[in-house]
């Protein structure tokens, strides 16, 4: 398994390999700011969440895990939103650690809603070499042993246009690109998000919201995940997802005294993927307030 460690790493940090390194989401369509900052404040509510991702589980080779925590609301009746995030990033021997700043301004246009954002924020990153063994333990990228420590500055942008059953979203929200030190290493690449989400009123009571988000990074494919969700008297939600055809998933959430939404996601990868036997698990508690006069208090499909 140590053979695994390296080639994960080598992966992840190779200068001529740039494959993805943000975090996945399963439940990402609640709560878009964790890639796109112009959702801050754009439901006119204050609201909170921490989600738990455990990729993998099982496997034997540092299984990803990642916390994800943050809040956000919108400010000067309902113009301006803020926030901040809080990411914790593990795989493998490779750790981050992320806190950034977010904000936005909306316009609104008749019947819909333009908002822009931007982040700031700080990425910490290390890897430990004790544990593992090198097939060329001269790389300079990789020292045999010790822990090697990065940090870099981030800045990311977005754009987000909202209808009343509908949502687009376009943003990059690691504009900076980021090097290892001396060796010249690719640490942190740009990374390209484009969503959308519809949805179809089947009654009074039942609503269909088919969604897909796209991901990409230079040198490598475009990463597809589609979304077929049912939501039932705006309080409970049931769905189905697909990610680039190598892994398949189903979703829940319900909402409790309409304010505290909780999610669960489990998903199953194919034998294309690491194997059926490794599945993965996210779980998300979130709340959502009227604080402000301004705030709305009605249910938001979005």
């Amino acid at each position: 398994m140590r053979k695994l460690y390296v080639l994960f790493i080598a992966l992840l940090f190779s200068g001529y390999c740039y494959g993805q390194q943000d975090p996945l989401y399963a439940q990402y369509l609640t709560n878009p700011m964790i890639f796109n900052p112009a959702y801050v404040g754009l439901n006119n509510a204050f609201n909170g969440s921490v989600s738990y991702r455990n990729q993998w589980a099982g496997f034997d080779g540092g299984a990803p895990q990642t916390v994800n925590f943050n809040a956000h609301t919108s400010l000067v009746d309902n113009k301006v939103g803020v926030g901040a995030m809080l990411i914790n990033d593990k795989a493998g021997i490779l750790r981050n650690n992320e806190v950034e700043l977010l904000g936005s301004y909306k316009l609104n246009l008749n019947k819909y809603t333009l908002s822009f954002g931007m982040q700031f924020g700080f990425v910490n990153s290390s890897y430990s070499m004790k544990e593992v063994s090198l097939p060329n333990p001269v790389d300079p990228a990789f020292p045999a042993t010790g822990t090697n420590r990065y940090s870099w500055p981030n800045v990311g942008v977005g754009a987000i246009l909202k209808g009343e059953q509908f949502i687009v979203g376009f943003s990059v929200p690691r504009l900076t690109k980021a090097k290892a030190g001396d060796t010249n290493t690719l640490v942190q690449s740009q990374h390209f998000y484009l969503y959308g989400a519809y949805v179809y009123y089947l009654g009074t009571r039942l609503r269909l919201k088919p969604s897909t988000l796209l991901r990409g990074t230079q040198g490598s494919p475009m990463a597809v995940d589609l979304n077929f969700n049912v939501n039932i008297d705006t309080k409970y939600s049931a769905g189905v997802f697909m990610r680039n055809f190598k892994s398949y998933g189903v979703l829940v959430q319900a909402w409790v005294f309409d304010k505290f939404r909780f999610g669960y996601a489990f998903e199953l990868p194919t034998g294309s993927s690491v194997g059926p036997q490794f599945t993965s698990h996210e779980l998300t508690l979130a709340v959502k307030m009227a604080l402000l006069n301004a705030h709305d208090r009605s249910f938001s499909e979005f």
